[in-house]
């Protein structure tokens, strides 16, 4: 089969993680290619199913420039796991990450690639605004602190004076990324503070500035959910090999869960006078509506369930699994305080232990596991 001359010897590939972005696709394909001139590049959008036909939109680009191409993801989402698909799918030994936001300054990618091409040392080039330079455009004071604040807290992860660690545009070597891949967490939108901080060795990086812009067409995707991530992220990094950061985030919703148990028995038996059975059946449901939808938005985010049919089959799982996780639970502790008399808590706290990790496995494959 003849190879297309296009794809023929790349240069650099850009990964590009979409989602609602179908507006400002074809303005950034065309600002790419000014910016890349000379060189020989590919586009690559990750695209995680958007609903305005982002992935349709860059299928009709691609379809009359064979160096745009789309992955278009279903049932997953999350930016640090496109990024790292997209960066793993490319034959390119640069590889360089922005977003379609039009938000990044792609006049950068041409000095990030001659950066990497004249010092074969160099392990990437970052795209700075906390650099003499750079700036962040029209962010507010609120903005700015919680941009410091996430600075700081890298640090906590990081063996090196980055300093824009929180940047999401940059560029560096496709093999590189490849030999990373097993020690990446995947979590969040942080990608190049996933990579600096996975690396068994501290990388070697050049910082160039440039202005963040302001977004003009889409909305933006920063939330609570967002920074929450980040924080996960952060303890996955520092923590995750000890107690996974699934498991961690299960079992934090799990106690929420508890203390919403006794709230609504104490409403329901103490309150209103419901009978006992009766307030812990109603206490039981609650809880565990509680911990299904909290799981959900957030502990299985990236493959998270929508729709109205998919999340009552996936609530129905969950009660399924966690009633026999709770059986599970009550049977070890029973069992455990008649071999241990009078170790009352001890055996109280391993049947909640195995109750837990029953419930975290089953529900990770038959709750959320449909895509996996």
């Amino acid at each position: 089969m003849a190879t297309s001359p296009d794809r023929a010897m790349l240069d650099v590939a850009v990964v590009i993680p979409t989602f609602n972005e179908r507006a400002n696709v074809p303005v950034l394909i065309e600002r790419i290619g000014r910016a890349l001139a000379g060189w020989r590049w590919e586009a690559i959008f990750v695209d995680d199913d958007s609903p305005d036909g982002t992935a349709d939109a860059i299928r009709a680009i691609g379809m009359i420039d064979p160096r745009v191409r789309v992955i278009h993801r279903i049932g997953r989402r999350g930016l640090s796991t496109a990024c790292i698909e997209g960066m793993c799918a490319t034959a390119a030994p640069l590889v360089a990450v922005m977003d379609g936001d039009l938000q990044h300054d792609e006049t950068l990618l041409s000095q990030m690639a001659a950066a990497l091409r004249d010092d074969a040392t160099l392990d990437l080039a970052v795209g700075s605004r906390f650099v003499a330079g750079g700036g962040t455009g029209e962010w507010d004071r609120d903005r700015l602190a919680k941009s410091a604040l996430a600075t700081r807290l890298a640090g906590l992860v990081l063996r090196s004076d980055l300093a824009d660690p929180m940047s999401g545009f940059f560029m560096t070597r496709a093999a590189l990324v490849r030999d990373l891949v097993p020690r990446l967490g995947g979590i969040g939108f942080k990608i190049l503070l996933d990579i600096m901080s996975a690396s068994p060795r501290p990388l070697r990086f050049v910082e160039l500035p440039y202005v963040f812009r302001v977004r003009s067409a889409g909305e933006s995707k920063l939330d609570h959910v967002v920074a929450l991530e980040y924080l996960i992220a952060l303890y996955d990094r520092r923590m995750g090999r000890i107690v996974p950061v699934r498991f961690a985030m299960f079992s934090a919703i799990g106690a929420l869960g508890a203390a919403v148990h006794m709230a609504i028995l104490v409403l329901t038996y103490v309150m209103l006078g419901w009978s006992f059975l009766a307030g812990t059946i109603a206490a039981t449901l609650v809880a565990m509506t509680v911990n299904f939808f909290l799981n959900n938005a957030l502990t299985y985010r990236d493959r998270r369930l929508r729709g109205m049919k998919a999340l009552f089959d996936g609530w129905v799982a969950f009660c399924l699994v966690c009633s026999v996780g709770a059986v599970a639970n009550v049977g070890v502790a029973a069992f455990l305080h008649d071999v241990r008399q009078g170790a009352w808590a001890a055996s109280a706290l391993l049947g909640v232990l195995v109750g837990a990790v029953w419930n975290y496995a089953l529900s990770s494959r038959f709750t959320w596991g449909r895509y996996r």
